[in-house]
């Protein structure tokens, strides 16, 4: 995996200012839970090569070479690689403020309004981006004079070319809201979700954004409309129905790697949430004959 975090790149576009907070490509050899980004926060798969499944508000779509898809705010997304022939993605963790807040909305009709207003699209990339994605690697691994500006240039260019693969498929167009969270609480809350979901607290949590206890909790409200204890449970399901589908993992397997004390407990858990226990779900979902039970 190759990521850039911590980047300080941002761009304007109009009345918008963009941050790249997040730039990675990686090839998967593990599945990724579904997991959702907060308001205003937008993500771009792009798939070169390889092959896999990815679980978009409950619609299973079909990965393949040249797929793009964007995830917006509040779309549950899941990721599963075909084990044959992983797939391998660009992913671009994007941004949006207003650079003036008295302006609501930009321009009705314009790119920028249709960028914005797309919370999901899925589909064939139709504007040859692929060489765009690896430019925008080679400038910020080699960091030639100006490789700041030139990433900038690269990712406005980014933009427009999703907007034309948007307007040749006709995507659906919703408006969304607006946040004031700081940019890097977006990545350290959902990527502590989604990577950590056997060893979450709320004191950790608390403690690496830097705020107390009750501040976290009213921030998880306020920009996710859900306490800590429910992101938690729901980022521990998530992640036990991947392992459920995992023919390799046992259920006790499964729920030592999901953090519960006991396969009792985490088989209480998984009932209360799905409403049929893990070795239910086991047997609608897979051939029991495949199964280490």
């Amino acid at each position: 995996m190759l990521s850039y975090n911590d980047l300080n790149i941002k761009f304007s576009m109009e009345q918008l200012d963009f941050y790249a907070l997040h730039i990675a490509y990686e090839r998967f050899m593990r599945s990724i839970p579904g997991h959702s980004h907060s308001d205003n926060s937008y993500e771009i798969h792009y798939i070169p090569y390889g092959r896999g499944t990815v679980k978009i508000d409950e619609v299973t779509y079909h990965i393949v070479p040249n797929t793009l898809y964007i995830t917006g705010p509040h779309v549950v997304h899941e990721q599963i690689p075909d084990k044959e022939d992983p797939m391998t993605e660009y992913c671009i963790y994007l941004k949006l403020e207003r650079k003036n807040l008295h302006k609501r909305t930009v321009k009705q009709g314009s790119y920028l309004q249709i960028f914005e207003s797309t919370k999901f699209w899925f589909g064939e990339d139709c504007q040859n981006i692929h060489p765009l994605m690896q430019q925008i690697f080679i400038e910020l691994d080699k960091k030639s004079t100006g490789y700041i500006k030139q990433t900038e240039l690269l990712l406005q260019q980014l933009v427009i070319y999703l907007v034309r693969n948007y307007e040749n498929q006709h995507s659906s167009q919703n408006q969304i809201t607006h946040p004031d969270l700081s940019n890097r609480k977006y990545l350290i809350i959902e990527e502590y979700f989604l990577y950590e979901y056997n060893n979450l607290s709320l004191e950790d949590l608390s403690s690496r954004l830097g705020l107390s206890k009750r501040q976290t909790e009213r921030l998880l409200k306020r920009h996710y409309g859900k306490t800590f204890l429910k992101k938690k449970t729901e980022a521990r399901m998530s992640a036990a129905i991947i392992l459920l589908l995992d023919p390799g993992k046992s259920i006790t397997m499964a729920a030592q790697d999901l953090g519960y004390s006991s396969v009792e407990h985490f088989s209480n858990a998984f009932k209360r949430y799905y409403h049929q226990s893990p070795r239910e779900y086991r047997n609608l979902n897979r051939n029991p004959a495949l199964l280490n039970l």
